[in-house]
């Protein structure tokens, strides 16, 4: 009689094991076998982390193995079971891998197919292609679309994380309690003693050492000493978290009336203005967004304020970007002057500060939270609903949406909620930051996503006049990296266009994000459908740049950047000034953040700044949903280029004051789960 050895591997994750009782049944194109119980005499079957191996004897010929029913029954009280993979040995002595990777809860069967990914026009067999069809309706009635908020890209239907399917749920969802880990942040920091002390005002910029945490020669401590100087200041629109705000100023808005006369003592290569502008020195960044947006009023004892400042920046003779004028609000006027840097100390310092806060409201906001967190969560969405897991583009895509559904639901659960912890310290709490995304999803295109063209279209791609763009630089090379390994995934599965054209669920897939994610809006550029190869592979490089790279390059850095409270103020307590004169370093302490704010503030960044426990960075791929060799040589070619990446980044950032590794491969993680 035909004997199999079937080997079952089981997660080592936290309570991957079971005791329930496992049965296993073998689908072939002649007959089904009988349902037989894997257990092993005098043994625990299925512990955690464990690989068993069981023969299972048939009494006929079964055919070919197309598939595979695992049944789980409840031994004592129900357990979940994670259910890696398993290995079938035939009776010819050929092996078949099954992957799985999913949670198994409560009673019922998991049928998997083995590990060669198929397009459904690959699929001639009848349960085939009904096993396809019914894993869809299955995953299309749990992964729903819900509107969080009027305006957004839509998210998944769950109030809570625990209400998410398990498979995609944190192994530990203690791990990502965003109250627990900002007061373990606060308490790690040792500012837990000022958490509780709202409406406190520092005495003094060195006051908010006492919340400042020293790490010896770290970009942070580098940022608390040179934090007053316009190149520190210039040089975060470069390579800071937010490096995306910066463009070459091809003419100075009506609403920004700066002259020549204004700046010449800042223009170094005596010209005018409208010469260096036409020479590509002038830079502009338009914090436009933030207009009208309403402040925080959830407290009523510490009145907040927003101001949506234009900067504008100039390449001096080193090459260095300094600024040379701010205008706190969008329009001129005498209550709204210029400040510039001839004016007085504190005029000018407040001017910047003011810039520097609006820049972390529209960080954390939209290029954070919106263009990573939300858009990710779209692609997600759209891959659970319209992908099978013998799909290729969902093998390719699965472990660059790991978690990024859970992190985004636990922050709806606790951070930016109505009471959420966004509203204890940012200016932009309370409904803000609502209204901001709101805003910036009428303006978000899916050309804007496509790393090279934003950086053109900016004006910020030229190496030469702007050399010390390293966001731009890794990014480029991360980039083509990606580009290249979904090119060659790409290439092994698709044959033509006219195949990417026939490929009726990639088509769904791609057609879901623009309903759904972009809500059908044809202005955001997004396709309804992909109909070459070429853009096939965009669209995929887009979906892994934004969970990868563009995620790591805006989230990692922001304790470096915005742990010295007065370089990137949540919020300010006193409005813009509208005369110049007046200020002193008294008003400008009593504007930053009290001691309560700057505590919840600090404990924020360091919470959002730290990697997962064992987190899975690029090209690491441990979840074998791929089975086949050209596709396992495409992923060592991947990590080869991405390794020469590394490299480079390591030899450049040698002896560096301020090095950039926030795009370095080793350092991105695959997926947005922070």
């Amino acid at each position: 009689m035909p004997s199999y050895t079937v080997t079952v591997a089981t997660g080592s994750q936290w309570f991957a094991g079971t005791d329930d009782y496992i049965y296993l049944t073998l689908v072939g194109s002649v007959r089904c076998s009988e349902k037989h119980l894997l257990d092993k005499p005098f043994y625990n079957d299925f512990e955690r982390g464990a690989v068993d191996s069981y023969d299972v004897t048939v009494d006929e010929e079964l055919g070919e193995i197309l598939l595979i029913k695992i049944e789980k029954r409840k031994y004592w009280i129900h357990d979940d079971w994670y259910l890696k993979y398993i290995t079938l040995k035939t009776p010819y002595g050929e092996y078949i891998e099954f992957p799985c990777y999913r949670w198994f809860t409560g009673e019922g069967e998991i049928v998997l197919r083995d590990g060669r990914a198929k397009l459904a026009r690959d699929d001639q067999i009848h349960i085939l292609k009904q096993h396809r069809r019914k894993e869809l309706e299955t995953r299309q009635k749990l992964y729903r679309w819900m509107e969080w908020n009027p305006g957004f890209p839509l998210s998944i239907d769950a109030k809570y994380h625990s209400d998410l399917p398990r498979d995609i749920q944190f192994d530990s969802e203690k791990g990502v309690d965003f109250v627990l880990n900002y007061s373990k942040a606060m308490e790690n920091l040792f500012v837990n003693r000022f958490m509780h002390m709202f409406q406190s005002s520092w005495s003094d910029f060195a006051d908010f050492e006492k919340i400042f945490v020293k790490i010896s020669n770290t970009i942070s401590e580098y940022v608390m000493k040179h934090w007053q100087e316009d190149f520190m200041f210039g040089y975060q629109f470069l390579n800071g978290c937010n490096p995306v705000m910066i463009r070459r100023c091809t003419k100075i808005p009506e609403k920004f009336p700066v002259t020549t006369e204004m700046v010449e003592c800042s223009l170094e290569r005596q010209l005018t203005l409208e010469q260096e502008i036409q020479q590509g020195n002038i830079f502009i960044v338009d914090y436009e967004i933030l207009d009208g947006i309403d402040a925080n009023k959830t407290d009523p004892c510490t009145p907040q304020y927003l101001a949506a400042p234009i900067c504008l920046l100039y390449k001096n003779l080193e090459n260095k970007i300094v600024p040379i004028a701010i205008q706190i609000n969008q329009v001129p006027g005498n209550e709204n002057p210029i400040f510039l840097p001839s004016d007085a100390k504190y005029d000018w310092l407040l001017a910047k500060i003011w810039v520097r806060s609006s820049d972390f409201h529209v960080h954390q906001t939209i290029t954070h939270l919106l263009r990573t967190h939300l858009m990710s969560e779209v692609f997600g969405i759209a891959m659970f609903r319209q992908l099978p897991a013998v799909h290729p583009i969902f093998k390719l895509l699965v472990a660059h949406v790991r978690f990024t559904i859970a992190i985004n639901t636990k922050a709806r659960e606790q951070l930016i909620c109505e009471c959420g912890l966004f509203d204890k310290a940012n200016a932009t709490g309370g409904g803000g930051h609502v209204q901001m995304v709101q805003r910036a999803m009428k303006e978000l295109t899916y050309q804007s996503l496509l790393f090279p063209e934003s950086i053109k279209a900016k004006g910020m791609d030229s190496k030469e006049d702007i050399p010390y763009y390293f966001y731009r630089d890794d990014g480029l090379e991360v980039w083509k990296a990606i580009q290249s390994f979904t090119a060659d995934i790409v290439d092994i599965y698709y044959e033509s266009d006219q195949v990417v054209k026939e490929d009726t669920e990639l088509q769904d897939f791609v057609n879901d994000v623009y309903v759904y994610g972009m809500r059908g809006k044809k202005t955001s550029g997004f396709p309804k459908s992909i109909k070459s190869k070429e853009k096939l592979v965009e669209y995929l490089t887009v979906v892994i740049f934004t969970a990868s790279a563009q995620h790591a390059a805006v989230n990692f850095g922001q304790y470096d950047w915005c742990s010295w409270i007065p370089n990137a103020p949540p919020t300010m307590r006193a409005p813009p000034p509208t005369e110049k004169g007046v200020v002193t370093i008294e008003q400008i302490v009593e504007t930053l953040p009290d001691r309560g704010r700057s505590c919840w503030h600090l404990g924020a960044v360091w919470a959002l700044s730290q990697f997962q426990e064992n987190e899975l960075f690029l090209g690491t791929y441990p979840e074998e949903h791929f089975i086949e060799k050209p596709v396992k040589e495409a992923m060592v070619k991947f990590r080869k280029n991405l390794e020469v990446i590394v490299s480079g980044i390591t030899e450049r950032n040698k002896n560096k004051k301020l090095p950039y590794y926030y795009l370095s491969p080793d350092r991105i993680p695959n997926s947005v789960a922070i």
